[in-house]
């Protein structure tokens, strides 16, 4: 039996986290629960999981959230320290890092610290504060496994090692794959005018609302790249993205000697997020097996940097380095719920990622105090952006 924290559990990962547990309840128990906003969602969730613990972050909603919850005997945390207390949950042995944005940086370092294992699904973290996390990492005992479906494609393609950070020799480079997102076709003028509405309808995946977005911009497959140079130990230089609208093929490994390794199956989140945490084992789910028979074509395009500038600036932020890329990380965070919220379009997006890493001075090696105030300058850089460029 795993014990297992799910930090962020009414998000879309961990949603889906908890579906996994409720396959396997003799392998798997959700002992703490973190969440946010959606308490409505978070009691239900407690309700049927009975875990020992949960963590509110928004502490003003305790009130409420005990009416909601009623007399289920499970500990109530609140606000960061509840939250950090939770991420940590004594007699775990893991837990899904599934709060996005930098917000969920402290509970992964807090359950590093403990020695748990990590199911990481917060590719913001890594983007903004990967040598901190990967120095953590590296000098612990505490396995570090991808939930990202690219980045579990990868490690699966590399032989699923328990450390994948450590040197692989044989591997020439890394082939990260995407759907190409809502406007693959689209000219330069359609994404850049483009609005909420129909920047949501994601062909392939069904995701949350921000990293749809960032589907959208090709900025997740940027952070993407950034987050697999820390995970996998490797050179910009030697990470690659293409598009592959089928979304079958997850992300491939090409090796020195000219052969490449591919991970493939059905678009399904559960699968990677099931491996992570039945991991050595592969455990049999119900989850539909590929019919090759059923796949007419694979088919793969180079993404173009002038339709989609957002993925340009985000491999220039990482290679750029120091606090960069969490400012890339912030303002975007800052942008992307400004153009939800129909304050700006979806080309501005890139404009105001341009303006704040051209305006920031950077921090070399930085500490998590940087880091922290270098994703607040970048949303306070943004703020004042929109006060010009908002509609």
């Amino acid at each position: 039996m795993k014990k297992i924290v799910i930090c962020g559990s009414t998000g879309s990962i961990g949603r889906q986290a908890l579906e996994v547990c409720e396959w396997f309840p003799q392998q798997l128990r959700p002992v703490a629960l973190v969440g946010g906003s959606n308490i409505e969602l978070l009691a239900e969730q407690v309700r049927k999981f009975k875990p020992e613990a949960v963590a509110l972050a928004d502490e003003n909603k305790y009130a409420e959230f005990k009416r909601l919850l009623g007399d289920v005997p499970t500990e109530i945390l609140v606000g960061e320290a509840g939250v950090l207390q939770a991420a940590a949950w004594p007699g775990a042995d893991m837990q899904v890092a599934a709060i996005s944005g930098l917000a969920g940086l402290k509970p992964t370092l807090q359950g590093l610290a403990a020695g748990l294992g990590i199911a990481f699904a917060n590719k913001e973290v890594l983007v903004a504060a990967g040598e901190l996390v990967m120095e953590q990492v590296v000098a612990g005992d505490s396995c570090f496994l991808p939930v990202d479906s690219e980045h579990s494609a990868i490690w699966q393609c590399l032989g699923a090692p328990a450390r994948p950070w450590e040197a692989q020799p044989a591997v020439a480079s890394l082939l990260l794959t995407c759907s190409g997102g809502p406007f693959r076709e689209a000219d330069a003028a359609t994404i850049a005018a483009a609005g909420p509405q129909e920047t949501l309808r994601h062909p392939t995946w069904q995701m949350g609302a921000k990293i749809t977005v960032d589907s959208a911009t090709l900025l997740n497959k940027g952070l993407e790249v950034i987050e697999a140079h820390w995970l996998f130990n490797l050179p910009y230089e030697r990470i690659e993205a293409v598009i592959h609208p089928e979304s079958i093929i997850h992300s491939l490994v090409q090796y020195q000697d000219g052969a490449s390794l591919a991970q493939l199956s059905y678009p399904d989140m559960r699968l990677p997020i099931q491996y992570a945490l039945s991991y050595p084992e592969r455990w049999p789910n119900q989850l539909r097996p590929l019919n090759f028979a059923e796949l007419a074509s694979l088919t793969f395009q180079k993404p173009d940097e002038q339709r989609f500038p957002c993925f340009h600036l985000a491999r220039e932020a990482g290679l750029a380095g120091g606090t960069m890329p969490a400012v890339l990380s912030g303002a975007n965070e800052a942008l992307v719920a400004a153009f939800l919220a129909g304050r700006i379009r979806l080309g501005q997006i890139a404009e105001g990622l341009a303006a704040a890493l051209e305006a920031h001075q950077s921090t070399a090696k930085p500490d998590l105090q940087a880091i922290v105030q270098a994703d607040a300058w970048a949303r306070a850089f943004v703020a004042e952006w929109l006060t010009r460029h908002a509609f």
